[in-house]
């Protein structure tokens, strides 16, 4: 038969915590101190007599190896002392010893120097277990009634007092190791409660670091010196660097974001949002950053930057998009529509009168140009409401690149070396290569169309001339293609760079403001992203980074 294991509890043996640690040390304190005390009283004649001491040899001995022992305990390392008892025990036996002895060289408990086993009792029975208390003050108990029987047998010291005295003592050690039970049992279950509490505490922040290490949401500190305090995998990633240390220059990682951020700090906003945006380092996606203070009164200092992808928010917002721009464009083409062809047709009978002068057929053609203008921002309201979803397909690059040059060419009258295909990023340096893209080829070819239509429009040179290349390859950091427009114009203000985009901003006053809007919306309607640059030997950029091909849909 089997005999039953025994309790989990009953095989462990609790080790030394950092109460005892502080406890053992105040105690080894006072031996030193007492050790101290003693070998004065050895030494110095005037306390010899004072304190009567028959052998001071013996009491010099006792001080000495009871120091020696204080030193050697205080220094051990604390790796020794892995059971709790044995310490306990240990250090009650050498007490016990030290002042039995010590009670011997100076005439026996009649000296009055037993009380100075109270002191290691109680501290001892303050960390001892429950079943050890009773031990620990037996244990001192014996060492007074040890000296005792020598000084019978050795110094013929025969006193009844001595006898009843050393029994007083040791009742008084067992009603001090008794008292402290109480006060053991709670500091241990204090202990025990910041224990826990420290573990707690310690999960809390491992755990919130884990989050904040792991969440899908970029974000950074900074602190007044424009240094970074805290970053993200995520924020590490879209800024391009997995070595962003603490302490590291905000403008070494991301001199946009802190041009932003030195912007919004000298500002008197309190609105947490900043002005602008950033590109992340992939080239695929728009940033806006948002900064919020962390001082409670608001003044300098930690700043907490969220950097929130432009190509979410806009998901989020497209359904109700076209639902109001189809409440729009039914009540354009009703209301708005119909009477602009009619004012432009009057316009048109009018300029057929014999009886006009040059000065009235001008105005007639003011009607019909700004007439027209209406009709194309009409046009082109319902043709974004009316676009729906996209139908994408796989696409080689560099083909359709060609077949929509000789069309766009042809159109607009522009020769092959105004309008010329680019390609880029082979490794092997090949000339000619081809880009996979999966885009509805229809939606493509109106965002390029406008595109280049902008390049001609406000992208000519000084001479008058435009010169557009059409650049494709793949991103060197992720992979994913994308396509270029660029011109050598004079290229957009600084002010308006995060304007074009806006519905009906323009600068040009024959324009609508609907085509870098229409073609960004369009770009997103197939996953990809557009964005703009500046070119460093001037003009404009516009680049089309195409969807992920790891994401695409077979």
């Amino acid at each position: 038969m089997q005999s039953p294991a025994m309790p989990q509890q009953a095989l462990t043996l609790r080790a030394p915590t950092d109460l005892t640690w502080r406890v053992v040390g105040l105690v080894n304190l006072y031996r030193i101190v007492i050790a101290l005390g003693f070998g004065a009283v050895g030494l110095v004649p005037a306390l010899r007599v004072s304190f009567a001491v028959p052998s001071a040899n013996v009491l010099l001995l006792a001080a000495g190896a009871y120091l020696a022992c204080a030193l050697i305990m205080a220094i051990l390392p604390k790796r020794v002392w892995s059971n709790l008892r044995a310490l306990t025990l240990i250090h009650a036996v050498l007490d016990s010893l030290a002042v039995g002895a010590t009670l011997w060289a100076l005439g026996g408990v009649n000296s009055g120097l037993g009380i100075l086993l109270v002191l290691p009792v109680g501290a001892m029975a303050l960390l001892a277990e429950e079943t050890d208390t009773y031990l620990l003050a037996a244990i001192a108990t014996l060492a007074l009634l040890a000296q005792q029987i020598l000084r019978v047998n050795v110094n013929n010291d025969s006193s009844n007092s001595d006898w009843l005295l050393s029994g007083v003592l040791g009742g008084v050690l067992f009603l001090v190791a008794m008292s402290v039970r109480p006060v053991a049992k709670r500091l241990r279950d204090n202990e025990a409660l910041v224990k826990r509490q420290e573990t707690d505490l310690l999960n809390l922040a491992q755990l919130s670091q884990h989050i904040v290490t792991h969440l899908r949401e970029s974000m950074l500190v900074i602190d007044a010196q424009q240094r970074i305090r805290l970053i993200n995998d995520s924020a590490a990633q879209v800024l391009g660097t997995q070595t962003a240390a603490t302490g590291s220059l905000l403008a070494e990682i991301s001199p946009r974001l802190a041009e932003l951020l030195a912007a919004w700090r000298s500002s008197s906003a309190i609105n947490p949002a900043g002005e602008g945006t950033l590109a992340a380092t992939d080239g695929a996606r728009l940033l806006l950053p948002r900064f919020a203070r962390l001082s409670a009164d608001g003044t300098e200092g930690l700043v907490l930057i969220f950097l929130e992808d432009t190509g979410l928010l806009a998901e989020q917002v497209q359904q109700s998009k076209l639902a109001a721009l189809g409440r729009l464009s039914a009540s354009i083409a009703h209301e708005i529509r119909n009477p602009v062809g009619a004012m432009s047709h009057a316009g048109q009978l009018l300029a057929e009168s014999a009886t006009l002068d040059g000065d009235d057929k001008r105005l007639t053609q003011i009607i019909r140009i700004n007439a027209d203008r209406i009709s194309r921002l009409i046009e082109n309201v319902l043709e974004f409401s009316r676009r729906g979803s996209s139908k994408p397909e796989r696409l080689q690059l560099a083909r359709w690149l060609v077949h929509f040059r000789n069309e766009f060419a042809s159109t607009v009258e522009l020769t092959d070396e105004q309008l010329q295909i680019v390609p880029l990023g082979r490794e092997d340096n090949s000339p000619a290569f081809d880009v996979e893209v999966r885009v509805d080829p229809v939606q493509l070819q109106q965002v390029v169309w406008n595109l280049c239509r902008n390049a001609m429009t406000h992208g000519c040179d000084a001479s008058g001339q435009a010169h557009i290349e059409l650049r494709f390859g793949r991103l060197a950091s992720n992979g994913r293609p994308y396509l270029e427009v660029a011109d050598n114009g004079p290229g957009v203000a600084t002010e308006d760079t995060e304007r074009i985009f806006e519905p009906f901003f323009t600068r040009d006053r024959r324009g609508t403001g609907l085509g870098l809007f229409l073609a960004r919306e369009l770009a997103q309607t197939n996953g990809a992203t557009l964005l703009y640059e500046r070119r460093p030997s001037g003009g404009s950029l516009f680049r089309l980074v195409f969807s992920d091909p790891a994401r695409w849909v077979m």
